[in-house]
């Protein structure tokens, strides 16, 4: 799996022209899935996220120490099949993506075990499959790219991942 996270002062998601999730301050997750994904690659995505530390503590005045769930701040997931995109020439190929089928269950579970992690009314989600309008005020900017470790091992040919 493969995970952009934004640390967002708001972001939002409008389908046909509503508004379907919104959150304040947290983090935009947008989420991509390999088609070789399983299980502990969801379990690693889900706990890494939720932990990374983002955020500046405000009572110590350090940067980087704490998570969304310390700061009691929301999640928006948004699936997207794009993130393994792969060009030749010029044109996008989308082959290693998860075909939408399994992807939609997948990406369903994947929600379900973030909501489960820290709390189902911080955590909201796009449409799956749907054209999705993002619209997010980004903090810092801050942006991290998370590759899970099932994906890093398929791709580095043998190569042994690590959990920092």
């Amino acid at each position: 799996m493969r995970a952009v996270v934004q640390r967002v002062l708001s972001a939002s998601v409008e389908v046909d022209g509503r508004v379907v999730s919104e959150i304040g301050p947290g983090i935009l997750v947008l989420v991509g899935i390999h088609e070789s994904d399983v299980e502990s690659d969801a379990d690693y995505l889900c706990r890494k996220v939720l932990n990374m530390r983002l955020f500046p503590n405000d009572r110590s005045g350090k940067a980087w120490d704490q998570s969304v769930i310390q700061r009691s701040f929301e999640v928006l997931m948004v699936s997207q099949f794009t993130l393994y995109g792969i060009l030749k020439g010029n044109k996008p190929d989308f082959h290693v993506a998860m075909s939408p089928e399994k992807a939609k269950t997948f990406y369903s579970s994947l929600v379900d075990k973030f909501r489960q992690s820290y709390s189902t009314e911080a955590v909201k989600d796009g449409v799956f499959g749907a054209m999705m309008k993002v619209h997010l005020v980004n903090d810092g900017p801050v942006t991290v790219q998370l590759d899970s470790s099932q994906s890093c091992k398929s791709k580095s040919e043998g190569a042994e991942a690590t959990d920092p």
